[in-house]
């Protein structure tokens, strides 16, 4: 296991030049969708109809390094094209609200790719023999029965046997935890003393710690709290950001990287609109988390996170105020202070499946700002939306992949293939329109031909 920690060095300038952007990541591996690699085929039923798409295990590329395997908690939503994903807590996704989640931990924990021994899981299961194609849709389907309360049938015999005994053996098993974190994911305080503390969650063995680049020029240390420098930290370490009396008022952060694997189980959230995904298998991958700390000499010294609130439909703006006055700041049009010494949570509301940026502002220039999409529901069984241009993100095109799916079958399928589509009655709807325009233009070409036809 190899690890790192770096922390970046101080800004320059006084707290209320604060200005930053950034996403609710609260720590983790972060990761780029390949596609869906390996698969076979499933009969979903809406509304009365059939429909058959495809079912199986998506690859995604870490950043840093790793590959993670994850199976779609989110059916009837399409995948886009290389979306960008990061690695969250069930309660920030539709798994938060979802009393059968522990079940789908355990399904993954005792089917393909954790169960790699295809003639065990079969004899096991009692399904007849499994390909690795027919193994990923069975674990597909009996997953999307509890995350979508989906009406779906594996197409092949064995498959579907899988599935139904998946189903029916599943227990609630405990939500795992972050592979890793830093708690809480800023802090503030006065120069002249130690800031914090920055808790370190891990499953990873050990992380090193390295001071900030500039450590020799600021002589900002990070430290444990009696002040000795860390060189290295562990699960429940505590870190403090060391800053100089003489240092001016500014900010820095750190950033905690390991090398280790992401516990099945955890969700993954695109950064765009795009198919939420739950963890069914990783390598040694590249995960990381952030922290920042702000200090001044005096007046208020704010620390400013955001979280999203999947069961008020909104973002969390925590502010903590280490200063020696109030901090005033705006939020969405409203004014709002947190006294010294104290902190206060705003939520604010934010639409299902679109993208937000939240903004604070107050006097001096201080402004951060976070961004994210919102994606706390699934669509359910009752409702097939159409595939094409998803809010302001891309349109779910093909990304391509390897597959191990059916027989003729070179690559993966169109990725928006992964979710239900009902792009036929939008194709529909545009063949109208245009014989509707069609007819009206040869309607009036016949009438400016006709001699007696007034203008």
């Amino acid at each position: 296991m190899t690890s790192g920690l770096v922390a970046g060095g101080a800004v320059a300038g006084a707290t209320a030049a604060v200005a930053d952007e950034a996403s609710q990541h609260q720590g983790g591996a972060a990761a780029t969708l390949n596609g869906l690699t390996t698969f076979d085929q499933a009969v979903l039923h809406v509304d009365g109809e059939k429909q058959e798409i495809p079912a199986g295990l998506f690859e995604m590329t870490v950043d840093g390094g790793g590959t993670l395997k994850t199976y779609c908690v989110d059916l009837h939503k399409p995948t886009q094209e290389k979306a960008r994903y990061q690695e969250t807590s069930w309660d920030q996704t539709a798994l938060g609200g979802n009393k059968d989640a522990g079940r789908i931990r355990w399904i993954l924990q005792h089917s393909y790719p954790q169960v790699d021994d295809l003639g065990e899981l079969a004899a096991d299961a009692g399904t007849g023999p499994l390909t690795a194609g027919t193994a990923a849709a069975g674990t597909q389907v009996a997953i999307w029965r509890y995350s979508d309360k989906a009406q779906i049938q594996a197409l092949d015999p064995a498959a579907e046997r899988l599935a139904d005994w998946l189903e029916k053996e599943a227990r609630s098993v405990a939500e795992p935890e972050a592979s890793l974190s830093l708690e809480p994911s800023a802090v503030s305080g006065p120069a002249g003393g130690r800031i914090g503390p920055v808790t370190v969650r891990t499953d990873a063995a050990r992380v090193s710690v390295s001071p900030p680049a500039d450590a020799a020029a600021s002589g900002i240390r990070i430290t444990d709290g009696n002040g000795k420098p860390v060189t290295s930290a562990a699960d429940g370490s505590r870190l403090y950001f060391d800053v100089p009396a003489k240092a001016a008022d500014g900010s820095a952060a750190l950033t905690v990287q390991a090398t280790t694997s992401v516990p099945v189980g955890r969700a993954f959230s695109g950064v765009t609109k795009s198919q939420t995904q739950i963890l069914a298998g990783s390598s040694e991958s590249t995960v990381s988390a952030t922290a920042g700390a702000t200090w001044a000499t005096a007046g208020p010294i704010p620390a400013l996170s955001a979280r999203k609130n999947c069961a008020k439909s909104g973002v969390d703006v925590t502010v903590t105020n280490r200063g020696d006055a109030a901090f005033g700041f705006e939020l969405m049009g409203l004014t709002h202070s947190v006294r010294a010494g104290e902190t206060r949570t705003v939520t604010v509301p934010v639409a299902e499946d679109q993208p937000y940026d939240v903004t604070v502002t107050a006097p001096g220039g201080f402004r951060k700002t976070f961004t994210g999409t919102l994606d706390c529901r699934t669509t359910g069984s009752t409702a097939v939306p159409m595939t094409g241009e998803q809010g302001n993100g891309p349109s779910p095109l093909s990304a391509g992949g390897t597959s191990t799916g059916p027989v003729g079958t070179d690559d993966g399928p169109d990725l928006a293939e992964t979710g239900a589509s009902g792009a036929t009655p939008m194709i529909a709807g545009i063949a109208l329109a245009m014989l509707v325009i069609g007819g009206a233009a040869v309607f009036l070409l016949r009438k400016k031909k006709d001699p007696g036809a007034e203008d």
